[in-house]
């Protein structure tokens, strides 16, 4: 039973050798990165050496700014591991040392788009996308730790709606940094509305095409009451005068085209119950459809006010002028008659009858 009880001995120790060999993990020796990049204020030896061991966890470093990259030297690097021991640190033949720190980024857009929606939310007159935000002085990027990853706020606001001026401060919950930096923003706040802004100059009378308008953001006191939302409205219009590029549209710039252009010779039509009548005339005056024009008939010589119905036609009513400015007796007038015809009769001399003898004097 002893010899027995001695040789299962050894074998339990032999295996239990065999199985703590096996399990011993191969020691990786500690070697610098090139680069590394961290989140927190300090550099770690674990940051900069892979393999520290027990040291992994000891700061050594202040890391860079928030949002920016920094080098060390290699030299400075082994001069502070040596109170832990890694001396046998494999440098892979580095000279410096790339340390990056991330950050959350915050940019003047950003601040811009939170103010609109606290003035919006605090006036209630707009919508936050329709205000315009100009500030004072153009703000710098911000740079906020990573793990601040809540909602920008507004954390004080004064807006005056006569003037649009407002004083703003901006938070953000749980970021140190940006409590740190210039967070104070002041400016103006416009509500704006989409205007049809001309691309190009035009002449009056000029119909306008699609290509001629575009829309853009104004304000809303310039725009008025009688300013062009939808850029449909003014396509086949004409200015009244000559408009120039990136001019606002408004109603009271804008005509229907002429129709009819002075010195152009014209139909000119005279209606009456049951008679229409037309003739040529030349305009003394451009108008645009429904617009009342001067013209001069061409037969009578008179000068007749009408009304432009269409591409060189201006239409006159029977009550607006007496028959003869518009009924010479020229036989390059044509018409039609629609009321009852009357029969009428010529009396001529019959064929072989003498006519009666002229008195002599």
């Amino acid at each position: 039973m002893t010899r027995v009880a001695a040789l299962l001995t050894a074998i339990l120790a032999g295996t239990a050798a065999q199985a703590g060999t096996a399990q011993l993990p191969e020691l990786q020796p500690p070697a610098l990165r090139s680069s590394v990049s961290i989140s927190g204020d300090l550099v770690r030896i674990g940051d900069l050496v892979e393999n520290a061991g027990p040291a992994a966890t000891v700061p050594i470093f202040r890391a860079p700014d928030l949002g920016t990259t920094g080098t060390v030297g290699v030299d400075r690097v082994l001069e502070a591991l040596k109170p832990f021991g890694l001396s046998a640190l494999d440098t892979r033949g580095l000279s410096d040392v790339v340390v990056s720190r991330r950050s959350r980024t915050i940019h003047p857009d950003h601040m811009k788009a939170t103010l609109a929606n606290a003035i919006a939310a605090q006036t209630r007159t707009a919508q936050a996308k329709d205000l315009l935000i100009s500030l004072d002085r153009q703000p710098q990027t911000l740079q906020v730790e990573e793990a601040a990853t809540g909602e920008l706020q507004v954390k004080h606001l004064y807006y005056d709606p006569r003037t649009g001026r407002f004083d703003a401060t901006l938070d953000l919950p749980g970021s140190e940094a940006l409590r740190r930096q210039a967070t104070r923003l002041t400016g103006a706040a416009v509500a704006t509305v989409e205007a049809v802004v001309l691309a190009r100059a035009v002449g009056r009378g000029e119909m306008l095409r699609p290509t001629d308008l575009i829309i853009e953001r104004r304000p809303r006191t310039e725009l008025g009451s009688d300013g062009f939302i939808a850029p449909d409205s003014a396509i086949g219009m004409a200015p009244r005068r000559a408009l120039a590029a990136g001019q606002l549209l408004r109603a009271a710039d804008l005509m229907k085209p002429d129709l009819v252009t002075r010195n152009d010779i014209v139909t000119l039509v005279f209606e009456a119950p049951g008679v229409t009548v037309s003739t040529r005339g030349k305009a003394n005056s451009s108008g645009g459809e429904g617009e009342t024009v001067s013209v001069t008939n061409l037969q009578s010589k008179r000068i007749i006010q009408g009304v432009v119905t269409g591409p060189g036609t201006v239409s006159v009513l029977a009550n607006a002028v007496s028959t003869s400015s518009v009924l010479p007796t020229d036989p390059t007038v044509t018409g039609s008659i629609q009321s009852t015809p009357v029969r009428t009769e010529i009396i001529r001399p019959a064929s072989g009858l003498a006519t009666a003898p002229q008195p002599h004097s």
